[in-house]
C-alpha cells in the first residue's frame, strides 16, 4: 500500500524558513513534488523533482525554495525560505510510482506565513 507522510509544516513570520519532509513507501517513485492549495484557490505546483534530480519550480518561488530528494530513503524535501504571507497554504505531497505511472497524494501540511 502506498503511503506518503508529511510533516514540517506550521506558522513563521514573513521572511523566516520552513522545511517541509515527505517519507513515500509502498512503491517506487519516479517524480515527487510539493503543490499547494491556497483558500479559494485551485491546487498549483510548487516544486517537483524527478529520480534523476532534475528539477521545476513555480515562479512564484523560484530562488527562495529548494527541493531535493533521497532515493534511498524515498524522501522529498521542500527548504522554504524568505517565506512571504501569500505563501500560506496546505502542501501536499505527490508521487508518482514508476511502474504504472499511478499519482499518490498525501494529508496535507499547514504552512501559514504572518506576523
Amino acid at each position: 500500500q502506498v503511503q506518503l507522510v508529511e510533516s514540517g509544516g506550521g506558522l513563521v513570520q514573513p521572511g523566516g524558513s520552513l522545511r517541509l519532509s515527505c517519507v513515500a513507501s509502498g512503491s517506487i517513485f519516479r517524480t515527487m513534488g510539493w503543490y499547494r492549495q491556497a483558500p479559494g484557490k485551485q491546487r498549483e505546483l510548487v516544486a517537483r523533482i524527478s529520480s534523476g534530480g532534475i528539477t521545476e519550480y513555480a515562479d512564484s518561488v523560484a530562488g527562495r525554495f529548494t527541493i531535493s530528494r533521497d532515493n534511498a530513503k524515498q524522501t522529498v524535501t521542500l527548504q522554504m525560505n524568505t517565506l512571504k504571507p501569500e505563501d500560506t497554504a496546505v502542501y501536499y505531497c505527490n508521487a508518482r510510482t514508476a511502474v504504472n505511472d499511478d499519482l499518490y497524494w498525501g494529508q496535507g501540511t499547514q504552512v501559514t506565513v504572518s506576523s
